[in-house]
């Protein structure tokens, strides 16, 4: 099973889910959208790697209203829900079953954003597409991920599984929910240190690299394109 097909058989459910796994959500994305530099009535462009069901595209969305976003993703039933989401602003949205490792775009871009995507990559393929994000972006243009970071021991990440568990399951989490994406994880999920995910956007030459918000395995990272 691709990936693409392992999160379109989540589509149902998936929006309801990451609100309950992702214990935080609320202030994640508010911070993350609190980080986008750019003055409210600017019509920006955004690209939205990995985008899923639309939710972090559907953040900026509320705060800049003429923004023009193109969403992409492998997992077409996702973007399908996406479609539907943004129905009353579709001449704003354009949307891409593709596999964003390969874009290939020059300073077309205000905005770059990712949630809970990146770490499915391998370490060589999240160098690569740094650099290809601070290719797509305009001077001046920001990259905001919110991602997974790798505990930089194995009883520190044993602690941040425990706490996501305990968690979730004080949240009313479905049992078979938990399941689910714990074998998503075991099957998709390779995880980089955050020294690691720093300094590889350094490398790709962003400035003002950042992790603005972490909480056990899940940061909020900032780059600029000067």
């Amino acid at each position: 099973m691709t990936i693409g097909d392992a999160f379109d058989e989540s589509v149902a459910y998936y929006d309801e889910w990451i609100k309950v796994a992702l214990p935080d959500y609320d202030a994640i994305f508010a911070i993350a959208r609190d980080l986008i530099p750019f003055e409210m009535e600017k019509s920006i462009d955004v690209l939205d790697l990995g985008a899923g069901t639309g939710l972090f595209s559907q953040h900026v969305l509320e705060k800049y209203p003429q923004a023009r976003f193109t969403l992409i993703d492998v997992a077409e039933e996702m973007l399908a829900v996406g479609r539907s989401r943004f129905k009353n602003n579709i001449d704003q949205f354009k949307f891409l079953v593709d596999d964003y490792r390969q874009i290939n775009s020059a300073a077309e871009f205000d905005l770059v954003v990712s949630s809970l995507s990146i770490h499915h990559l391998t370490d060589e393929e999240k160098q690569n597409l740094f650099h290809r994000v601070y290719t797509a972006l305009r001077g001046g243009g920001v990259f905001i991920n919110v991602d997974q970071v790798k505990g930089p021991t194995a009883n520190l990440e044993e602690i941040y599984w425990s706490d996501w568990l305990a968690k979730v399951r004080a949240r009313g989490a479905d049992e078979e929910r938990i399941r689910e994406s714990i074998a998503r994880r075991k099957a998709y999920d390779k995880d980089a240190l955050l020294i690691d995910q720093l300094q590889w956007l350094a490398d790709a030459d962003f400035v003002d690299v950042d992790c603005v918000y972490k909480k056990t395995f899940v940061g909020v990272f900032y780059a600029r394109k000067p």
